[in-house]
């Protein structure tokens, strides 16, 4: 994960479910590259063909609840989504989300204060977010949770770690 993330903002409201992020029927894909060009189509039919690497969605409550599927934040991260600001996350879709290398923030107020389209930035090594002129503090995450983020994901992060204690490190 970068320390500093910037792109458009991909504005969604409350309670965006996984069905809605990938449908079902596009679930036996043969590809996750296949499966992402269908992420979010049911409620923006161009996201796929239009999100930028550096994209990030600005959500509601319950981001990613319904189901356990990985396939949901995978398609979001096959198209370039690598950090979502949300007012809360469904709790799977949250861990679902960390392991593949997506960075999460929650916030209770981007989403009523800023528009479809509008750049952000998200600097995790200043903890803060700035889009329309604002500046927002993040916070804090544990310290194990921080470190997934910054390995791009938990199998990273344990690739690294076990390299580390092979190495003689700790």
């Amino acid at each position: 994960m970068a320390n500093v993330q910037s792109g458009r903002i991909w504005l969604l409201p409350d309670d965006v479910d996984t069905d809605v992020i990938l449908a079902v029927r596009h679930l036996f894909l043969p590809t996750a590259e296949e499966r992402a060009t269908h992420a979010l189509e049911n409620l923006i039919p161009n996201f796929a063909t239009d999100v930028k690497a550096g994209d990030v969605i600005v959500a509601g409550k319950n981001f990613g609840c319904g189901s356990s599927r990985e396939y949901a934040p995978e398609a979001l991260y096959d198209c370039g989504i690598s950090c979502i600001v949300a007012k809360s996350f469904a709790r799977i879709f949250y861990r679902n989300a960390i392991n593949i290398g997506i960075s999460l923030v929650e916030n209770a107020d981007i989403q009523d204060e800023c528009k479809d389209g509008d750049l952000i930035t998200v600097d995790h090594e200043n903890r803060n977010i700035e889009t329309g002129g604002r500046r927002y503090e993040m916070p804090k995450v544990p310290k194990h949770l921080e470190e997934i983020f910054k390995a791009g994901g938990l199998v990273n992060y344990h690739r690294k770690r076990n390299a580390m204690i092979t190495e003689g490190g700790k």
